[in-house]
């Protein structure tokens, strides 16, 4: 079935995937089964993305600050890394979806980077959304590693490229579930003047109407990126 025609250029949403082990464990089982119900709700976001306007979703996968984590819990994670692009490549050529990692690669399993690699290149021609997972992500390490390449006379467009990596756009809506409200190094230079939407919500529960809420308030506001609001 054909969407409908968007009237507003295609957005640009960052969303903090919180409270799997929460969710595992309020339900008396291990961290890693919220983990895992957490990648059905990738796969439904995804799809229910530009239905909402939404043509460059960023998701938090892994943060550089969770290597800290219990070591089976991360190899846990990047399991379901390596399961995911096993399983979802296919259907996300087939829907359009182009998949991006941001984030360092240096650090992970033997193996990841190299399929991680050939995922973004058999979805290369994906046009209806660019799917983005920042994996061993900060922020912070990014504008770090921007500045140490950046020339004297950069401009903020060429810094930008620079900190984004693959030239996604500045990010119109960070989401966050699970209650907490804070950004947690998760795209600090492209969130400039994102609005923010905080949903009790844990991450494998969020599906489609949680995605059209969120967006739904998103539209309410009056976005003035420091000036003042337009005349009526």
């Amino acid at each position: 079935m054909q969407e409908p025609e968007l009237r507003e250029p295609r957005l640009h949403v960052g969303l903090i995937m919180d409270g799997n082990g929460r969710w595992a464990t309020t339900r008396g089982l291990p961290r890693v089964v919220g983990h895992e119900a957490g990648v059905g709700t990738v796969r439904r976001v995804a799809r229910a993305a530009p239905g909402q306007g939404i043509g460059t979703l960023t998701l938090y996968a892994f943060s550089s600050d969770n290597w800290r984590r219990p070591a089976a819990e991360v190899a846990g994670l990047m399991g379901l890394l390596r399961l995911y692009l096993a399983r979802e490549v296919e259907v996300l050529r087939r829907d359009g979806v182009r998949l991006t990692v941001i984030g360092r690669r240096d650090r992970l399993p033997d193996g990841l980077a190299e399929a991680i690699a050939a995922a973004e290149a058999a979805t290369r021609a994906g046009t209806r959304l660019h799917l983005r997972i920042a994996l061993d992500y900060s922020a912070r390490d990014a504008i770090l590693a921007a500045a140490r390449a950046a020339a004297p006379d950069a401009t903020r467009e060429d810094f930008a490229r620079l900190v984004t990596g693959d030239g996604a756009p500045e990010v119109d809506l960070v989401i966050r579930t699970s209650g907490e409200q804070r950004l947690s190094d998760f795209l600090l230079w492209e969130s400039a003047y994102a609005e923010l939407h905080f949903t009790p919500c844990a991450w494998p529960d969020f599906g489609e109407a949680e995605l059209a809420a969120a967006m739904t308030a998103f539209r309410s506001r009056q976005r003035r990126f420091g000036g003042l609001p337009a005349a009526a």
